[in-house]
């Protein structure tokens, strides 16, 4: 009975009427005489949110504002985006192919870069700027008085390495070593903390056969030696010789580093291989 009475006095109270008028206020009288009750004013409300509704989604639906949302791009829109990002990208490279080429053109007609026949111009097109410009005159001062004052340095020459058939190795710079030869966690070399630029010496005479920078070692140079020896140094702060130099043994070829993402301090990492095969360089060389 409560119940019942309850949902009368809600409806009642609903389906109320109030009158809303509108007065001139010269003249009083009425302009505007409405009766509404709660129940039309939510009948309404709800009609005009359903028109909206009804327009949003149907601009959505009809028009190319639906490829905005996730999940209702279409395949076709969807192939060109991946297309237009890809010529995009393609365009960037062509645009710095010709920015690099141009440069090198302008290199050489003003004469820093010398041309031969081994280099093609459209070779220049992928070759960095400071591999064809030469060394300048400051450059070569800074090699040739590192070069001169370590080539005689007979404190590099170990005495008591282990020679083999006449070869005596000099130690690759001064410090102290900071992790040993390991082939069992494939630490194939020898770390030395060094302070930095300390200079990096060629352990034995030979030719450079990599000098170059990589991610994780950063400057990192190469030396072939006689009876199948070769030397890497790694995490170097400054290359002083280029792949195809001569060297001799104690002669000053980098400077000691902290280049790479696998380093931890100013140090050098030194490889010694013979045949194919890492050897632990604390065998041949004093440290």
């Amino acid at each position: 009975m409560l119940n019942k009475r309850y949902r009368k006095a809600f409806w009642n109270n609903i389906k109320f009427k109030y009158r809303l008028t509108i007065t001139n206020e010269n003249t009083l009288s009425e302009v505007v005489r409405l009766h509404v009750s709660k129940l039309n004013g939510l009948s309404v409300l709800l009609l005009v949110l359903t028109i909206l509704f009804a327009m949003a989604a149907s601009i959505i639906a009809f028009t190319p504002l639906r490829n905005y949302l996730p999940g209702y791009m279409n395949s076709r829109i969807r192939s060109q985006v991946v297309e237009n990002a890809l010529r995009v990208d393609s365009l960037q490279q062509l645009l710095e192919r010709q920015n690099m080429y141009i440069m090198n053109i302008q290199d050489i007609f003003r004469g820093t870069v010398r041309v031969d026949t081994v280099t093609s111009i459209e070779e220049l097109t992928t070759a960095r700027e400071d591999t064809l410009i030469e060394r300048t005159v400051r450059e070569e001062e800074f090699r040739h008085q590192y070069e001169d004052r370590e080539r005689y340095n007979l404190t590099t020459l170990t005495t008591q390495g282990v020679p083999i058939d006449g070869l005596s190795f000099f130690r690759p710079t001064r410090g102290m070593i900071s992790g040993h030869f390991d082939a069992d966690i494939r630490h194939f070399g020898t770390d030395i903390a060094a302070s930095p630029n300390e200079s990096v010496l060629a352990t034995l005479d030979g030719t450079v056969i990599l000098s170059t920078y990589t991610a994780d070692t950063g400057y990192v140079i190469a030396i072939q030696h006689s009876q199948d020896f070769v030397s890497f140094y790694k995490h170097c702060g400054f290359l002083l010789k280029r792949m195809g130099d001569k060297v001799r043994g104690g002669e000053a070829i980098a400077l000691v580093g902290n280049t790479g993402e696998l380093t931890t301090g100013p140090h050098l990492h030194f490889e010694l291989w013979h045949r194919g095969v890492a050897v632990n360089p604390e065998n041949y060389i004093l440290f």
